[in-house]
């Protein structure tokens, strides 16, 4: 009869429920929020944050800039080196070049030279 007592015995709990402490229930939501604010501050001013995007858009806008300047200034070489190949020969760039090379002028030519300016003279 023992044994039939014993298999209609209630189980005793296992765990006991304890009330949370104040400062326990606030440790996960504290470690949520200094995540998000290092997360934020880092997004705001990190090297690659919203003030760095702001930079380097700057830095694209003015490399474009530069890049336009420098295309038009090859296209002005290019025009120029054009005029001076044997199948399209200009008299006038081949009359400048050789001046500027030879420092030589015609006796009735005037001469002005650019204050500042340095003058190769052979």
């Amino acid at each position: 009869m023992s044994s039939a007592l014993r298999s209609h015995r209630v189980p005793r709990a296992a765990t006991r429920q304890r009330k949370q402490s104040f400062i326990r229930r606030l440790v996960t939501p504290a470690i949520a929020i200094a995540a998000l604010g290092y997360f934020g501050f880092h997004a705001m001013s990190g090297e690659l944050g919203m003030v760095g995007r702001a930079m380097i858009e700057r830095q694209v806008s003015e490399l474009e800039t530069e890049l336009e300047l420098l295309t038009a200034e090859r296209q002005e070489l290019v025009a120029r080196v054009g005029l001076l190949r044997p199948e399209s020969l200009d008299p006038d760039m081949l009359d400048e070049r050789a001046r500027l090379n030879l420092n030589l002028v015609h006796s009735n030519e005037l001469v002005v030279l650019r204050p500042g300016h340095r003058y190769n003279v052979n």
